[in-house]
């Protein structure tokens, strides 16, 4: 079973950046579709970002806007969220996924990290 931890999240001023890492046990990642979501309370879980394993394709949410790259490193089971010129409306807890088909809905992602908060202060 793969077990998905995030890390790297925090508290970051209007402008700033930070880069969440989703670390894969278990199982090797090379051969999953993996993403990352996001949340807040009272809102439904969004894609942020998703890569492709079969040849590495990206996907990114229109809001988005350039700002963030995922990034997967096979040989050490690890996706990266890099953000850039965060902004208020990106607080949310952030959440790494796993799954067999590429595709923007959470409900194609079989395997879940917790999750981790970031809160951008304006």
């Amino acid at each position: 079973q793969m077990l998905l931890v995030e890390s790297g999240g925090g508290l970051v001023q209007a402008g700033g950046s930070l880069t969440l890492s989703c670390l894969a046990t278990g199982r090797a990642i090379n051969h999953y579709n993996m993403a990352w979501f996001r949340h807040t309370p009272g809102k439904e879980r969004e894609i942020v970002a998703a890569s492709r394993y079969v040849d590495a394709a990206t996907y990114y949410a229109d809001f988005v806007q350039g700002r963030f790259t995922i990034y997967r490193d096979n040989a050490k089971s690890t996706v990266d969220l890099q953000m850039i010129n965060l902004g208020p409306e990106d607080t949310a807890i952030y959440t790494c996924a796993a799954g067999g088909q590429f595709s923007t809905k959470a409900v194609y992602y079989t395997n879940w990290g917790q999750g981790i908060q970031v809160t951008v202060s304006s």
